[in-house]
């Protein structure tokens, strides 16, 4: 019996490692692939910051220290900084402007032509 327990054993730890490699390169798939989701994600027009940045520690969880982990951190910093800076503008870059308050009197007010021109005074 113990002859069979000693060719067993390096069979078992062989098929272990085995294991435990092909699990450690399919996790360092799927964290390559979050990393191309959060780069992705980041390109879009109105892109979810959470989302990106979860995919970026998956990757570092994961063990990747890539150029593509460096860009997307990257990316989600300057996208956080000029969503800081642009807070309250309007997307067409032309100041918001208050419009009149209506005067209740406005109906009973005098017609252009009868306006006197104004004199300019002195200070």
């Amino acid at each position: 019996m113990t002859i069979e327990a000693a060719l067993i054993k390096p069979v078992v730890d062989a098929l272990l490692a085995l294991f435990q490699q092909g699990s450690e390169l399919k996790l360092k798939h799927n964290a390559q692939a979050s990393v191309r989701e959060a780069i992705r994600e980041l390109l879009q027009a109105n892109p979810d910051e959470n989302r990106a940045a979860a995919r970026i520690a998956i990757a570092r969880a994961a063990g990747i220290l890539s150029e593509d982990v460096v860009l997307a951190e990257d990316m989600l910093q300057k996208h956080r900084a000029s969503r800081a800076r642009t807070r309250g503008k309007s997307t067409t870059g032309r100041r918001r402007t208050r419009s009149e308050p209506v005067d209740p009197g406005a109906d009973t007010a005098a017609p252009p032509g009868d306006a006197t021109p104004r004199t300019p005074t002195s200070h």
